[in-house]
């Protein structure tokens, strides 16, 4: 395998990870756009203890990742006082204080960046994929997921039947940060340097764009998204100079003529139906 189609799906893998940390945080119907704040937090601190405390590589990610995900929870407190756009800007405003930190934080390399952290392979970062998919899987099929729903169709309803409707939304902010949190410490010892400007707010916006054209209704419309609109900017480059253009209108056409986005919860249904339904022509 050549060193650029590694990096294609290594990059693909973590933007598979950032898309679903932003579904995590809609299954209760709320909007982040800090999500590369959780992914610099996850980033830095991993790469800080294996580079500087010779951490091993895996309680290293697990460390930054539970650091974002405290994080998390602390930003969803205050978070579920706002709510529409006030809670998007909110979360667009954390982002952006944690990316300037890093900026200034002198022990991390400040402005200069962090180098060093390595040992990321496409094998564990496809691991943590696979790991986080089958989560997933598992939360859809169980009484948390069904809770989960419930809060997001109708918060007050949700509350009158028992949900503690608070306390979902809470977790759900610090699974989202967890997440976004290891696919930022695979970023930084897959890539071997990071710097703040790699956690922009471009990071946050292109993860909520995979969910909303992949589909919102459905994980696996946030990880097709993330897999479709990471490898297209490749397969574009033919266009030369016209390919940022042509990749921003096929995202304007997809939000005009699929405004669910590519699958849907039928569509997945539909789906599994055909499936098992080769299957069990294959076995008769």
């Amino acid at each position: 395998m050549s060193v650029y189609l590694e990096g294609v799906l290594a990059l693909m893998g973590i933007n598979i990870l950032m898309a679903l940390s932003v579904y995590a945080i809609l299954t209760t119907d709320q909007l982040s756009l800090g999500n590369a704040g959780f992914m610099a937090i996850g980033a830095y601190i991993s790469a800080y203890l294996t580079v500087k405390s010779g951490v091993p590589l895996l309680p290293a990610i697990l460390v930054g990742a539970l650091a974002s995900s405290i994080i998390g929870l602390l930003i969803g407190i205050p978070a579920l006082r706002l709510k529409g756009i006030y809670l998007v800007l909110a979360t667009l405003g954390f982002g952006e204080v944690v990316r300037t930190f890093f900026m200034n934080f002198e022990p991390t390399g400040g402005a200069y960046g962090f180098r060093g952290p390595s040992g990321a392979t496409l094998p564990l970062i496809y691991g943590w994929v696979l790991l986080s998919i089958f989560f997933f899987w598992l939360l859809t099929r169980s009484r948390l997921g069904r809770s989960l729903d419930a809060v997001r169709d109708d918060p007050e309803v949700a509350s009158t039947v028992g949900l503690h409707v608070t306390l979902l939304k809470i977790g759900v902010f610090g699974l989202g940060a967890f997440i976004a949190g290891v696919a930022g410490a695979l970023y930084a010892h897959y890539m071997f340097y990071i710097e703040s400007s790699n956690f922009n707010f471009l990071v946050s916006a292109m993860a909520v764009l995979f969910v909303l054209l992949g589909g919102m209704q459905t994980f696996w419309g946030a990880v097709v998204g993330a897999i479709i609109f990471s490898i297209l900017p490749e397969g574009l480059r033919f266009m030369k100079d016209w390919r940022l253009s042509l990749y921003g209108a096929v995202l304007v056409s997809m939000m005009i003529f699929r405004p669910s986005g590519i699958l849907t919860r039928q569509t997945v249904r539909n789906l599994g139906d055909w499936f098992e339904g080769i299957f069990r022509a294959a076995r008769s």
